[in-house]
């Protein structure tokens, strides 16, 4: 499987899709990748200094496996050991896949900041056209209740509150049914960029709750530039105020918009990790399973 590797100086796009089965990451970088998958373009350059223990502008395989132990110990030391003991107490791994894509099969190359930051950027985009095109099949866009679907993945959200939430989507956006309109993979993305923001996003919205204001489209666009510098397409702005909006008065669900969005960025790992391990793990799924198919 090491041997499978593609040579991180031809390309780093769509690294694991043609890796796909044949490739070895260990529980540690899963960590690894997945805190990348939440972390905004301007907090690249934290994490690069993070690994970069002795400042010298450059990762090297030493540095990296160091950064990998604190994150082993960090999730040993929180809630997760208990659910996820199996995968903390794996065999120690000499080498992976990724170890060998970044720092070659010898393990004496490196990383300089530009390469990590095109490695994280190429990741986040890889894993939101995996989500986008699942929905659009070969198609440059996808409708709106598509949209609803991918936004409330891996939430907190049973099946029938999610399914309530889409069909909302439908009945107020009828359009989609004809193809009229829809969103674009680059709006997509933009989306997604900013729901890493989304801290800072928090504290511009209780600005507003402060001062009795009631959180409009045109005001949502602009805490999202005041919080990101980006300008959202208005129609994807819309569409999530029709999911989020309950009573349709144009206003936005705050509490309800932030619960379900920090659930979901996290692709529901942190809501996995309450819910019940062992056998009382197993009974729970099966009555889920068993209600599911009554």
């Amino acid at each position: 499987m090491l041997k499978n590797t593609p040579s991180r100086k031809k390309s780093t796009k769509n690294l694991f899709r043609s890796i796909m089965d044949k490739g070895i990451v260990s529980y540690t970088e899963y960590l690894f990748l997945l805190c990348i998958l939440t972390k905004p373009r301007a907090g690249y350059e934290i994490a690069f200094k993070m690994f970069d223990r002795d400042g010298n502008q450059r990762i090297d395989r030493k540095e990296f496996l160091l950064m990998e132990e604190i994150f082993r110990k960090k999730s040993q030391s929180s809630g997760e050991s208990d659910s996820l003991s199996i995968f903390q107490n794996d065999l120690k791994i000499n080498e992976t896949t990724l170890l060998r894509y970044f720092f070659g099969p010898r393990g004496t190359d490196t990383l300089d900041y530009k390469t990590f930051a095109m490695f994280m950027d190429n990741l986040q985009t890889e894993v939101l056209e995996l989500e986008f095109y699942e929905f659009s099949r070969g198609m440059p866009s996808i409708g709106e209740a598509e949209f609803a679907n991918i936004l409330l993945r891996y939430t907190h959200l049973e099946d029938a509150e999610m399914e309530e939430y889409v069909q909302r989507v439908r009945d107020r956006m009828p359009e989609e049914k004809f193809g009229e309109r829809g969103i674009s993979f680059e709006s997509f993305t933009e989306f997604f960029q900013f729901i890493n923001h989304l801290d800072d996003f928090e504290i511009v919205l209780r600005m507003y709750t402060f001062a009795d204001q009631p959180i409009t489209q045109a005001e949502f666009c602009r805490a999202v530039n005041v919080t990101t510098g980006q300008n959202l397409d208005g129609h994807i702005v819309h569409t999530v105020f029709q999911i989020f909006d309950k009573d349709g008065d144009g206003k936005l669900s705050q509490k309800e918009f932030l619960g379900v969005m920090k659930n979901r960025i996290h692709r529901g790992f942190r809501e996995h990790l309450k819910k019940p391990a062992g056998w009382e793990g197993f009974k729970a799924c099966v009555r889920k399973e068993l209600k599911h198919n009554s």
